[in-house]
């Protein structure tokens, strides 16, 4: 809570003013549009104390009046909010075939959605920064007046190098400074992070994992990639690879063969759409894709096939959870959603036969654009931070300017 402006043991009456703007910005940005009166029992202060913060943030620039708010008994109440024009923020989601970007302001409120073709090999950084810089022209700004721009792509960023490891699906993404190459493309500030490590951010803010300290997020799509959370911190390891589960060496524990040796494989093959095709057709399931199998598999007999696949997960998530014993195992994507309480149920029993931990399985709750919501969750956190001063935990790699590398 705020405390009155005035001098006092805990500070100068500069820095208490400092702490009860940060106080009442915050309030409005989590609350969103405000009422004087709202806003002092938000943060705290007296009703003289509010009218006179609203008049010094009002002007500088940071608040300003909205609509009148008309009450039932009494006069019409000035709504007041943050100004959203004070920054823009992109948070863009990075594929083998495109880029999906949002920009919104430092409110929060999305003013653009696009998404833009990628080629294959040379040339994707740049067709990635023109896409970029068609987003923002369509509300007149140029790259370099975002303030921040986060990119979730699939694959590990070492933070000693920038390269982007663990992702031969990205072809002409490898062997660079990754964000150090697209801040010098838009001209502003870039951070890479894993898409799965976003999803786990968002799923930690409104998901499934609100209210736990360690959990393990397993996306299930056509690729596949973990993120590890410890003590509500993600872990990413010393080059960028924790999670990177696809490219551990498992035994095939499916009872039904498909051919695959069963002295082990790539996790990563084992549970490629490909794979799960394969296996359902084993079953006597033939479809036309991995996710539509797996709903045929959930709307008849398809238990047994099911079963094999969750024999799978179960075989690739047993040696994360005996070492960390998280509290719960998220499965998102695809094939997760598509599996539904089936095939994480399934899991869990499969789980609990493996390892000691009776670590419940479940599924995610944020699915629908989830890295790219995950990267623009982060680019706000980072921008706020500048504006505001309000406290955020870094993530990912941010570029360094080459006149600061050493």
């Amino acid at each position: 809570m705020a405390r009155e402006s005035g001098a006092g043991r805990d500070g100068s009456p500069r820095l208490l003013r400092e702490i009860n703007d940060r106080a009442a910005i915050e309030a409005m940005l989590r609350r969103g549009a405000l009422t004087r009166a709202e806003l002092e029992a938000a943060i705290g202060l007296s009703k003289p104390a509010t009218v006179s913060l609203l008049a010094r943030l009002e002007k500088a620039g940071m608040v300003r009046r909205g609509e009148m708010r008309g009450g039932n008994r009494g006069p019409a109440a000035q709504m007041w909010s943050v100004n959203g024009d004070l920054g823009h923020v992109a948070g863009a989601s990075l594929t083998p075939d495109e880029v999906d970007v949002v920009i919104a302001d430092i409110t929060g409120e999305v003013h653009v959605e696009h998404r833009g073709a990628l080629p294959s090999g040379a040339g994707a950084p740049e067709a990635f920064a023109a896409a970029m810089a068609e987003a923002a022209g369509r509300i007149g700004l140029r790259t370099d007046q975002l303030a921040e721009v986060v990119v979730g792509a699939q694959g590990g960023v070492d933070p000693a190098t920038g390269h982007l490891g663990f992702a031969p699906h990205l072809p002409g993404w490898e062997g660079f400074d990754v964000p150090g190459r697209l801040r010098e493309s838009l001209g502003t500030d870039v951070t890479v992070d894993n898409d799965v490590n976003l999803v786990a951010l968002v799923e930690m803010t409104n998901g499934r994992a609100r209210d736990v300290r360690d959990f393990v997020l397993v996306w299930l799509g056509d690729g596949l990639g973990a993120a590890v959370v410890i003590d509500r911190v993600l872990h990413r390891g010393a080059t960028g690879g924790a999670g990177e589960i696809d490219w551990i060496r498992v035994p095939d524990r499916a009872h039904r063969d498909t051919g695959v040796d069963r002295t082990g494989d790539r996790l990563g093959r084992l549970l490629s759409h490909r794979s799960i095709n394969e296996l359902a057709r084993a079953h006597g399931i033939n479809a036309r894709d991995a996710i539509a199998a797996v709903r045929e598999a959930r709307a008849g007999a398809g238990q047994e096939f099911l079963a094999d696949l969750a024999r799978r997960v179960a075989t690739g998530v047993a040696g994360v959870v005996s070492v960390l014993d998280p509290e719960l195992v998220l499965l998102t994507a695809e094939i997760a959603q598509v599996g539904g309480p089936e095939l994480t149920d399934l899991v869990t029993a499969e789980l609990h036969r493996l390892v000691v931990p009776r670590t419940p399985v479940e599924l995610a709750r944020c699915t629908d654009d989830a890295v790219r919501a995950g990267a623009l969750q982060v680019a706000l956190g980072m921008a706020r931070e500048q504006l505001f001063g309000l406290p955020v935990t870094a993530v990912g790699v941010r570029s360094v300017p080459h006149d600061q590398v050493e």
